[in-house]
Formats: structure tokens, sequence, C-alpha cells
């Protein structure tokens, strides 16, 4: 082992304090779109003649508040710094770190006003016109150059495992993002797939899955692999299991899309390889869970008086169990009763709001008070509520949509003895109602959790000061 002397400097954190404030804001935001969708969902005329509030415009504003705002927001700021500490160099360029995150803003703010106005291309995720489909593409490149450059022009000879996941991420986004919407503009916020028929369908959840394998799954187990280990000062369980559950997952999950097609127009062949690769993602997705948990040997303890920590590790137990729930129903004879259900409805927000959410609230409990010079947050009591209104919630809403589901799909394919249907469509919908409510309590309770962090955000940035960290002037070489 040599040293060498290398010039002082700083990282570049302004950015990163940037993209983690706009997390708990558009955290905020998404899931207040989420309570009121719910409840429209229960109250159908709740919001009556009012066109950019009705459900199927509010509906993808939330999805792209959550996923794009939100979690992308997250997984940006925390990837430029996991990049500069685990590389011990400064950000790229500062210029294109600045553009990442304004133009970023910009696209989400698009997404906003023209999404209740119902500009939309009617895509899963991808309801996004084309000229933002552009700003998309030009903020993306800008942020693989600043992530790959500082990747590239690193001091320390290892590349950690944690920055593997945000670059798959990065890499694997920027692909679906261009396949799935090449499209022909036939005016300024108007355009017409490439693609027709059950090709479109095939390239859309090619693209539907992998926005939740790259974007949604490998992009957070980058967040993972940073802070459970920081957070409960104890190494990564396996490191030889990181690498083997990074390359497994990266490749499995790229063929299981079709497992949304099932009973379509989509060839049968393809379906099944759809729901075999469903399967073998069993594998990867467990080994990774049981990694993460498992770095807390010797630390168990620490569970009992850290709330930060139990975001982090609940966050794992979500993600265990949507990633076993999820290849079960791939599986034909299982999806014959829950598709089209709310089961799915569960399944998808038992990742989004028990992975997803808490392990970015984790790990911005665990950033926000150093970016800022603090020790811990304004309030540690806050971050304890938080956690437990947010678990509540997820239970309750979960619960409510796997019995609300599993009930739907046996009501309508119940049969009399005759071969007719015994439950019309409106008895299965008035028997979810109770379900919906639940599920809206369940939402209202994870929404006051982000409503008390932003407000512990505000404290505890409004009490510190914003740092400036400098990186060793000696950094190792092996």
């Amino acid at each position: 082992m040599t040293f060498a002397n290398t010039r002082a400097t700083t990282y570049n954190d302004t950015v990163v304090r940037q993209f983690a404030i706009m997390t708990v804001v558009w955290g905020v935001v998404g899931m207040l779109v989420g309570v009121i969708i719910a409840a429209q969902l229960a109250w159908p005329d709740l919001i009556a003649g009012v066109p950019w509030l009705s459900y199927g415009r509010l509906r993808p504003l939330h999805t792209n508040a959550v996923i794009f705002a939100f979690g992308c927001c997250g997984l940006m700021g925390t990837s430029l710094y996991v990049v500069q500490r685990t590389c011990q160099v400064r950000l790229f360029s500062d210029k294109l770190a600045a553009f990442v995150f304004w133009g970023w803003q910009v696209v989400i703010v698009a997404a906003a006003v023209s999404l209740p106005l119902g500009y939309t291309q009617g895509k899963e995720y991808a309801e996004l016109e084309w000229p933002i489909d552009i700003l998309i593409t030009l903020v993306w490149v800008a942020y693989a150059f600043v992530f790959f450059g500082t990747v590239g022009t690193r001091k320390v000879r290892h590349i950690y495992v944690a920055n593997w996941f945000y670059g798959a991420f990065i890499i694997a986004i920027a692909m679906l993002h261009l396949v799935n919407n090449a499209a022909i503009p036939v005016g300024f916020m108007k355009s017409y797939s490439a693609y027709a028929g059950v090709q479109d369908a095939m390239v859309q959840w090619w693209y539907g899955h992998n926005a939740v394998g790259f974007l949604l799954t490998a992009g957070f187990l980058g967040m993972m692999y940073y802070f459970i280990p920081k957070q409960a000062e104890r190494p990564v369980y396996s490191y030889r299991l990181s690498i083997v559950h990074f390359w497994a997952l990266i490749f499995t999950y790229m063929w299981a899309g079709p497992h949304h097609l099932h009973y379509t127009a989509l060839p049968d062949w393809t379906q099944s390889v759809g729901m075999v690769f469903s399967l073998i993602l069993l594998a990867p997705s467990w080994g990774g869970m049981i990694n993460g948990i498992m770095t807390l040997s010797g630390a168990w303890h620490k569970l009992r008086d850290d709330p930060i920590l139990r975001f982090l590790i609940v966050s794992l137990s979500f993600y265990g169990m949507s990633t076993f729930e999820g290849p079960m129903m791939s599986i034909k004879t299982v999806n014959a009763l829950s598709h089209y259900t709310d089961w799915t409805i569960g399944h998808v927000h038992s990742g989004a709001l028990g992975w997803v959410g808490l392990i970015t609230i984790g790990s911005m409990y665990y950033l926000i008070p150093r970016l800022f010079g603090q020790k811990q947050m304004y309030s540690m009591k806050a971050v304890e509520v938080h956690f437990w209104t947010a678990t509540i919630g997820i239970v309750i809403y979960i619960a409510a949509m796997w019995i609300a589901g599993v009930m739907q799909g046996l009501m309508w394919r119940a049969i009399n003895t005759d071969g007719t249907l015994t439950y019309t469509f409106v008895e299965s919908v008035k028997a979810t109602f109770p379900f919906y409510v639940l599920r809206l309590l369940g939402g209202v309770l994870y929404l006051s959790g982000m409503v008390i962090m932003l407000w512990n955000t505000y404290k505890t940035a409004t009490a510190g000061r914003s740092v400036t960290v400098t990186i060793p002037a000696a950094v190792a070489h092996a």
C-alpha cells in the first residue's frame, strides 16, 4: 500500500443539498395527489366538473410525481453524494451537475402542468409528450456524464458496489426511455408511437417493468448498499454476494416484462418467457435482501434506539415481500385470479411505499443533518413518529388492497350452475368500497409522515448551515 499526496479539494455537496430538499418536497406533493385520487375512487363525485382534477388526469400525475420527482431526486442526490465519497474525488463537472438539478426540476414542473391539462402519450410511466421527453434525454445524458466522469477520474482503484447499481440504473433507464418513447410528432404536444398493436404493448411493458427493475430496484439497491452499512456502522455482510446479486439481477430483470401481458394477444411463448424469468428473479432479489439485513449482524440492538436504521431495515423487509409476491403473481394460474384486480395495486404499493419510500426516507434522514452541519435531525422524536405512521399506513393500505383484489378476482370468475355470472361487475365495485376507504386511511397516514418529515427537514436546514467537506489530501492506492 502506497500513499500519493494530492492537492486538497472539496466535495460538491451543493447539488446534493438541493436534491435532498426537493426529494422531501416532491414526496409530499406526490403522496398528496395519491391521497386525492384514493378519495376519488371511494367517492367518485368528490371533485366533479373540473376536468384537470379528474381521476384520469391526476392518476398519471401521482405516478410521475412519486417515481420521477420523489424517487429520481432521491436517486440523483444520493448517487452524487455516494460517488464522490467512494471515489474520493469531486464531481466531474459542477456546471453539468447544476444543469442536471435545474433541468430535472423543469421536467417535473412540465409534467405537473401538462398531465392535468390532458397532454399524454397514454403509456404507463411514459405519459409525457415528446418535447418533455427530449428535455429528459438531455438532462439524463448530462447526469450520466457527471456520474461516470466522476467514476472515471476516481482516486481509488476499486469501484464500490453501490456505484455499480447506480451506474446500471443510469444506463438502463437511458436505453428504455429512448426505445419506448420513439414517436412521430404531429403537433407541439401531440405524437403517435412508432410501434403499433401488440408490438407497442410489448415494448411498453419491456420499458414499464424495467423502469421498476432498474429505477425502482437497482438504483435504490445502490442506496441500500451505502447507507445501511454507514448507519449501522458495520461492513456489508458479504461483498462477494453483493457482486453476484448485481450481475444476476441485471441479467434476469430485462426479460420479465411480458408477465404484464398474460392472457392477451402477445404470443404465448413470450408470456411464458416472462413468467420463467420472473420466477428466477426471486433468487437474486432475496440474496440482496439477506445481504442487507445480515449487515446488522452484531448490531441488532441498534434497531431499538435508531429509527433511521429501522427505516432502512424495514424497507428491506418490504423489498423481500414484494420480490416474492411479484414472481408468484407472474405464474399464469395465479395471474388468472390477480390480473386487473386491486391485488396488483397492493403489490405495487408494497414496493413503492414500503421499499422505495422507506429506503429513500431513511437515506434522507442520514444525509440531511450532515449536509447542514448537524449531528442529527432537529427532532429525532419526529423521526420516530414518522416511522410508525408510515409503517402502519403501508400495512393498512396493502392489506386492504390484497383483500379487495382476491375478493374481486373470485367474484368475477364465480358462475352459476347454468353458466351465468353469479355477480354483476357493479356488485364487485360495491363490495370493494370499504377497502377503498381503508386504502385512503393508509395513504393519509403515509402522507402525514411525509409532512412531519418536511417540517423536520426545514427545522434542521434552518438551524444548521451548508458545510464544505474536504477530500483527504492523502489517498490510498493499492
